[in-house]
């Protein structure tokens, strides 16, 4: 959120935010639980949350101006630093917060682009960081005069980017850094403002190092490569003691450690396994030699492993994935359960099952989400892989849910087991963008990325297998049919109207089915007849609209896009009646109104969620939370809640202000 954001709407009452279903999974290191055990610490968007694992009472930091994408909690909890990416050319941040008081208390602005990784000393006196790509420095920071120390090239001259950093468990003045073909031990000399590097000797191992952790005392450290390997470091000599495991290495890389102890170590993998790994010494010749086996303990996740974090004394963990999912293992028998999930990409629709609060649907990247929402828990999930679904649609008797994906077809599934109902093949040429089904469940309504709005039959029949069976009913096959629908759904066109000349964003029908509007890239908004299936009205404007809203008396729509106004539009000759300028910032995406008419909401590019009077034509309460642009928003049907959806997969459900 943007202090222009904020700065903008000062003097508005507030939105109540009762909950946020949300959780950046690809940040490494995103999911920390805190020293106090009761508290995890994640990243969304550019937002930094505290959540209570207990209550589920979230607490939000907000001062990034740009997507969050590494996080670190000082050991004795005090402190947690955040690094974001930034656009080429600018800077970008890294923000101190203290953990008790939930405020920013410093600012390092000093690297280029993007901040890698960020580690804080034992005591939380210093706070490394790490640049990215484009910055390629690393910089020792002083916490309690809030300045910088020294700072330094990362890698040298012959070497690759450098990936990851870890401090030293026991030392102020060490630290450690690893990336393609260089792993780095630095020692700190804060009197005379110097960090020096030594390169460790990787013999004939050319590694891409992705995790570093060091053990307790400090003489050795574990890297994690790209290669599905570990090396272990000796930190004195700077020499390479040792390369596990030497058969069945990780696929995709090692992706996250955790030292359990001296005597045990966690392992999670790009393909999603979680490993234990037990450490063992044994004297060759006078020497001390370790040695890594596998353990019976295994376990595979969905998606790649991006954090792994202890709670207590180890008897349980947590590991999250680049999938947007936090599982909880039991450390002695390595059984684990989903606590946590949500969308990894853009939510791109949002819906309510009809006259029913408790339960919504969204869409995005690869699924279909169901939700409770009392409790915010998935209770459904529809899977289509490499498929973007840009819109959904529940059936008025909650029969069924009708879809539209980027592979231009409309796929309907059964609500409560996900199963897939019927697809309409090649329904738009350029991929679904739009989709409304009426009240009387025949007929869908659905807007394409060509342009054209299609209607489409819905006519139920008999399952042939289903009918065979209760003509033969001593059919040895009779038993199989239990398993099979005992009706089918065929679906034909019945009108294409070609009127729009880009993509349509958003389609509506009214009560008794009789009309529809349609909104579109173009710059127009469409009434249809859904009787003869022809234009009745048109409005132009000069603007890319995004969304539009019958007014349950139907005299009116609303119309709303990137022009940043909300137009009052009479149904019966198309006339723009009213104008309300509706954010000083970016599009409007979303918009809902209730079902007296009295209160409307909207949100688009300026993370701002606005309550308006119809009326008056004047806000009364504005949401601020989100940290990307809100896609759409849906009023719950006891109008009790708003429902947000956003850019960066984030679920807002805020209350509505009484009236």
């Amino acid at each position: 959120m943007s202090n222009k954001a904020s700065a903008e709407d000062i003097g508005y009452e507030k939105l109540s935010l009762q909950g946020v279903i949300g959780f950046n999974g690809s940040v490494v290191n995103g999911l920390i639980i805190h020293p106090d055990r009761v508290n995890c610490i994640y990243a969304l968007g550019c937002t930094v949350v505290i959540e209570d694992m207990i209550t589920r009472v979230q607490t939000f930091l907000h001062g990034h101006t740009s997507f969050v994408i590494c996080l670190a909690v000082s050991d004795d909890g005090r402190y947690i630093a955040s690094g974001q990416i930034t656009h080429m050319g600018y800077k970008a941040d890294v923000l101190v917060w203290s953990y008790a008081e939930k405020t920013e208390i410093a600012k390092f602005i000093l690297h280029k682009v993007k901040v890698q990784a960020l580690a804080f000393s034992p005591k939380g006196d210093y706070l490394v960081t790490l640049g990215g790509q484009d910055d390629g420095s690393v910089v020792l920071w002083s916490l309690t005069r809030k300045t910088s120390i020294c700072g330094s090239p990362a890698q040298p001259t012959c070497a690759g980017i450098t990936r990851t950093l870890a401090f030293a468990k026991s030392r102020e003045d060490m630290f450690f850094t690893g990336g393609e073909n260089n792993v780095r031990i630095w020692i700190a000399e804060v009197a005379r403002r110097k960090i020096i590097p030594t390169d460790c000797n990787l013999n004939k191992y050319k590694r891409t190092v992705t995790y570093i952790v060091p053990n307790k005392n400090d003489d050795k450290i574990f890297c994690g490569t790209l290669s599905g390997d570990v090396l272990v470091v000796n930190v004195e000599s700077a020499i390479l003691q040792l390369v596990a495991p030497e058969k069945d290495k990780f696929s995709l890389g090692i992706s996250s450690i955790y030292l359990v102890d001296e005597s045990s170590i966690i392992f999670g993998a790009g393909d999603g396994t979680v490993q234990l790994f037990d450490i063992s010494y044994k004297t060759v010749k006078g020497n001390c030699v370790m040695s890594l086996h596998r353990s019976n303990h295994m376990q595979k996740v969905m998606g790649a492993v991006t954090s792994i974090s202890l709670r207590g004394e180890g008897h349980q963990f947590f590991v999250a994935t680049d999938k947007s999912h936090v599982y909880r293992f039991n450390f002695s028998d390595f059984s684990h359960e989903l606590v946590k999930t949500c969308h990894s990409s853009a939510v791109n629709d949002v819906k309510f099952a009809n006259n029913c609060a408790d339960l919504f649907v969204t869409c995005s990247f690869e699924d279909i989400r169901v939700f409770n929402t009392p409790t915010q828990q998935e209770l459904l999930r529809i899977n289509i892989p490499n498929m973007v679904c840009y819109t959904i649609d529940i059936l008025k008797d909650g029969t069924s849910i009708v879809s539209g994906w980027d592979d231009s077809k409309i796929r309907a599934f059964a609500p409560e087991s996900g199963r897939l109902m019927y697809t309409v093949h090649d329904a738009h040429k350029k991929g679904v963008t739009a989709i409304a089904a009426t009240s009387d469940k025949t007929r869908i309504v659905s807007g394409g990325g060509e342009g054209q709005v299609r209607v489409w039959r819905l006519k139920e029949s008999i399952n042939p297998q289903f009918a065979k069976s209760l003509k033969n009913p001593y059919s040895r096959n009779r038993r199989d049919v239990a398993y099979e629908p005992n009706s089918v759904i065929t679906t034909t066109l019945e009108a294409n109207m070609k009127e729009h000349a880009n993509a349509v964003s958003c389609v509506q029908i009214n009560k008794d089915d009789t009309k529809c509007a349609s909104s579109s890239a173009d710059g127009t908004c469409i009434i249809w007849d859904l009787i003869e299936y022809k234009r009745l009205q048109i409005i132009f404007a000069n603007t890319l609209f995004r969304v539009i809203c019958f007014h349950p008396s139907e005299v009116q729509v609303l119309t709303a896009g990137t022009d940043r106004k909300i137009g009052y539009c009479e149904l019966y000759d198309g006339s723009l009646i009213r104008e309300l300028d509706a954010s000083r910032s970016g599009s409007i995406n979303g918009m809902d109104i209730t079902s007296d008419g009295d209160v409307f909401v909207t949100g688009g590019d300026d993370e701002i969620v606005k309550v308006w009077r119809y009326s008056e034509g004047d806000v009364t309460h504005v949401g601020l939370g989100h940290s990307s642009p809100i896609t759409r928003l849906r009023i719950s049907p006891d109008q009790k809640l708003v429902i947000t959806v956003s850019e960066d997969g984030g679920i807002f459900i805020w209350k509505m202000p009484p009236r």
